[in-house]
Formats: structure tokens, sequence, C-alpha cells
């Protein structure tokens, strides 16, 4: 334990429960409506609306071996070859062989995918993938159907939840083991202010943390917030350098901020071309896929492409559709591009990448237990291993799904009691940003360690970002020292939090793999680098970066085995 943890008023209220879940993702209601159905006391923190994360924005849809004549062994190689030899192959293997049945007990839950005039199940292709296997919802609005059937499902069993609550930090017992979180109800939850919640099991399972850089297909609430807990509590993180920027996401203009809408990778599985302003297909030829190779590869053609002609996005051709299939495929999209003055009927799109999906996070071993007892995560908030170094299209709803079922069996065979939660002694309490700093962190990373890295404008990165933390640690003019607790500056903080591991990983990172392109060091080099960068918050604030001996990840250690 670090012993650090946010400026924040003592706990005025409590609650007991066997098992907390933070976050109403696929992946923490999954974990949540299995923990219930095992007869846990369970309760959902949500930081806002029970359907208010990202899963209800995944457009594409959810990757199963599903169709005929696919196998979840083919499955497993396109992922290996996404994740660019950092995978995981056991857990990947996992996910491949479990997801097909996750993906039919999710349909039981309430949740309807699209089918054809027989029944069967519709499925299409993405990026990386060689065969059709991506089923859909209301044709690009999957994650919304998802989200809405497990919501119903949590109401239906009556599960205990508080909304619009921000987490704040791990309680623990004497001995070091998990029991419970402190949060803040920010007004309209059935508390108010901040209150802790006493468990002996803690998932997090908060999404990522797509508002680190200015522009993001991630909503408002998409923070870094679980991963900076974990990291106050001395869990380890890893591949946090490998975030994916998706490739089509709609240019509104070179200030844009916040988030962004995605043009859904299904749209070039449907058959878009990727085009320069001179109508040129520039993905042909570079890939034996195309338009749908693996997302970093399509990206870093894109922007090649804009460094090439000057110009500040690419296009996307999908004139052929025509109105019937765009209204009935792509009603999601449609509404979105004509809602900017952009019809796709009669003209291309304009996309340019933005920040989508953190690849890596808090690590886990193959029951999402953390490093630390009695802490899981699950969903884009983990590391589990399955992507490596950029995930496979639509693998991250099918990752929350296998890994959130996986957890609840492991707590409920745990039987785990937690202790009353102890204060720790004489606690480093972490400065507060002001919120005005937020702005100021997205500039420095999308500057800096946005798609185009090197070692100089990682190093210009890490000293600004250091700058905004040094401020925050002493009194003076421009200090932030002063900034009252509350959601903004809890919120900036953790931003800060998670840019510095961001950024120190990618600094120590002296290759091109996956998702993070150091121009400065343009070849993979499997030699050095084929392995994992494992990243703790030391007591002192410092950050501890070192490299796995090998591709596997070492045994978290939080727990003794247990059979499955």
């Amino acid at each position: 334990m670090t012993g650090i943890r946010l400026q924040a008023p003592a706990p005025g209220w409590s609650i007991d429960a066997d098992v907390v879940v933070v976050g109403s993702g696929v992946a923490g209601l999954t974990a949540a409506l299995r923990c219930t159905a095992a007869g846990l006391r369970t309760v959902v923190v949500t930081k806002a609306r029970l359907d208010d994360g990202s899963t209800r924005w995944a457009q594409g849809g959810i990757a199963a071996a599903l169709g005929e004549g696919d196998t979840p062994e083919q499955h497993l190689d396109d992922t290996l070859v996404a994740g660019a030899g950092l995978c995981d192959e056991e857990a990947v293997r996992l996910l491949v062989t479990e997801g097909p049945d996750a993906v039919r007990r999710l349909i039981a839950t309430g949740a309807r995918f699209d089918t054809d005039d027989t029944g069967t199940i519709e499925l299409t292709r993405e990026g990386g993938h060689h065969r059709r296997r991506i089923a859909h919802a209301g044709g690009d609005a999957t994650g919304a159907e998802i989200s809405r059937a497990l919501v119903d499902a949590v109401r239906d069993r009556a599960v205990r939840t508080i909304e619009n609550a921000l987490v704040l930090d791990l309680l623990t017992d004497a001995g070091g083991r998990t029991a419970g979180v402190t949060l803040h109800v920010m007004g309209e939850g059935q508390h108010d202010g901040v209150g802790a919640v006493h468990a002996p099991a803690v998932v997090l399972a908060t999404g990522g943390m797509g508002q680190v850089f200015s522009a993001t297909t991630n909503p408002a609430v998409s923070t870094g917030d679980g991963v900076a807990l974990a990291l106050r509590a001395g869990a380890e993180v890893s591949d946090l350098e490998f975030v994916q920027f998706h490739p089509t996401v709609l240019f509104l203009g070179p200030d844009a901020e916040g988030q962004q809408p995605l043009v859904s990778e299904a749209v070039r599985g449907e058959g878009a071309h990727l085009v320069d302003a001179d109508g040129v297909r520039f993905m042909v030829g570079q890939h034996e896929l195309a338009e749908l190779a693996p997302r970093d590869i399509v990206a870093k053609g894109i922007m090649r492409r804009m460094r090439e002609q000057g110009a500040r996005h690419m296009y996307l051709d999908a004139r052929h559709f025509g109105a019937a299939m765009w209204e009935s495929r792509f009603p999601t999209i449609l509404a979105a591009c004509r809602a900017h003055g952009i019809d796709p009927v009669t003209r291309p799109i304009p996309v340019a990448p933005a920040a989508h999906y953190a690849s890596g996070g808090v690590r886990t071993d193959l029951y999402g237990r953390t490093t630390v007892p009695g802490l899981y995560a699950c969903g884009e908030v983990a590391c589990t291993g399955v992507h490596g170094a950029n995930r496979l299209a639509s693998n991250s709803l099918l990752e929350g799904l296998v890994f959130a079922e996986r957890i609840a069996d492991d707590i409920a065979a745990s039987g785990a009691r937690a202790g009353d939660p102890v204060p720790h002694p004489a606690p480093s309490v972490l400065p507060l940003l002001d919120p005005d700093a937020r702005g100021r962190v997205q500039h420095v990373m999308t500057t800096g360690a946005g798609v185009l890295r090197s070692a100089a404008s990682l190093a210009e990165a890490a000293d600004a970002l250091d700058a905004v933390y040094a401020e925050a640690l002493h009194d003076g003019p421009g200090g932030n020292k002063a900034a009252e607790p509350g959601v903004e500056s809890w919120e900036t903080t953790n931003l800060l939090c998670v840019a510095r591991v961001l950024v120190a990983a990618a600094r120590r990172r002296e290759e091109t793999r996956g998702c993070h392109w150091r121009e400065d060091r343009p070849d993979r080099d499997d030699t050095a680098w084929r392995r994992h960068l494992v990243v703790r918050l030391g007591p002192d604030r410092s950050l501890d970066v070192r490299a796995t001996d090998t591709q596997d990840f070492p045994p978290t250690d939080a727990d003794a085995p247990r059979e499955p």
C-alpha cells in the first residue's frame, strides 16, 4: 500500500456489502448480476446513471465465433496477430472459448441482436478479422442494446445501486486486504457527500481514460478514475502506453475537443473505402486487408497520408451504400453525420484518428485478481493480457463479459471476509489540481503522446506534466494547492496521474509496436521489447517502471490459486 489518498472529507455514512462493483458498463453489470445470483450482497456504484458509461456508445458489436465455419481457434489467431506479440495466449484462449456461451447468456438475459429471416444472428466483419463474427444490434447501436438489457436485469433483480457517485479510494483492513471504497455522491443519489461501502471484494469496472486526450470517442466520465485508484492502493498497472486511436472518427475541425462521434469500423466492414481528397484509396497495397487491417495499421496509414499531403483529415466514402442501407444498417452514424452537416449518402465523411481505447490498465490474472488482495478489475480499466499491444475490433465487449463472469465465480468461491477498514498510518494526502489544469493536461498529451510519438515529444510531455504536478505541490504564483475537494478537481488529479504513467511507459518502450508508434524508433524489436512494462506508484509518489522478463505476465500473487 502506498498510503496515498485523494484529499477528501471523511466518510459521513457507510453501508455494508459482500462485494462492491464500481462501474455500470457491460463488465460491471455482468459481474454484479452474477454475484447477485450467487447470493452475494452486491452494491453497484456508478459515476453517472446506470446506462451512461462507454458500453452504450459501442457501435460495431461483439466478436465471438458464432457463425458457421468459424472457430475459437480462428478468433484466437486474429487476436494474436492484432496484439503484435504481446497477447497472453492463455488469456486469449479463455476469451475465445468461453466467449460464445457468454454471448448466449447475454441473450438469455434479454439482449436482442439483429437476426435474419430465419432467426439466425447476423454477423458482420471488422478490421483484423478474417471472418464475419461480429454480432450487432439495432444496426449500429449494439452497446446501447446491451446496456439496456443489463440495466433492465439489474433493476428487475433489485440490485442495490448508487448512481452519480465518484469512487475515491480503496479501504483496507489491518492485514492490507480490501475492505471497501470511499465515494462521493454528487447530489442526485440516495446519499449526499462522501461515504463508504464496506466490502471484502471490490470490482473495478470503471472503463477507460480517453479524456486524458483533447479529442476522444470516450464519454466525459472516462477520466481514468479506476487506474488512478488502483495505483494509489499499491496495485500494478501495465501496458498503459498502448492507447488505441480509432482511425475513423468524424472530423469536426482542428480545435474540436471532448467526445467526438465515432464512425464504426463496421462501415468499412460493409465495404466503405478510405480515400484522400483526390479519391485515391491509399490503404490498398499497405496491408492485405486494406481498410480492414488492424486499427493501428489503419490509423498510421491515415496519419501518413495526412502528413504527406498536409491535410487535417482523410475521407470515408460509402456513398455506394445508398440511402436505404444507411438508414437500416447505420442509423446512429447517419444521424450523427447529418447533425454536423454531412450527408454520407451524397458525400464522403471527413475522418481522423482520435483516442479510443486503453489496451492496458490494472494488471490482473485470469480471474480478474489484481496485485492487491480482494481488489479485482475487468473491462477497459483492466489489463488481462488479452489485447496485447493493440485490441482486435469488438473484442472489448466480449472481454468484459467473459472476465466479469470469472471474477464473480472467484468471489463466490473465495468466501472472503474482511476485517474493519483501518486508517493508514500518516496517510499522504495527494494535492488536488485546479480543474482549469485539465485542458493543459489534455493538450500536453495530444501534442506529445498522441498517435505519433518520439523521444523528444515524450520528454517535452513529461516535463510539462511534471510542471503541472509541481504547481500542485507548492504554494505560490500559479500553484494549485488551494484547489477545493470536488468532482472536477478529483477528476483532473486522476487524469494527471494516469497521464504521467502513460508517458513514463511510452518513453521506456523504445520501439514501434501495435498502437505505440515511435517515429524515432520505427521498427518492432522483439529481442529487447517483447515484454510488458509494469508500473507501480511509490509511497513518495515516484513511478517505478519495470519490464517483465518475457511476454508472459508474472502471477499477481493476490490470492492462492483456486481451480475454476
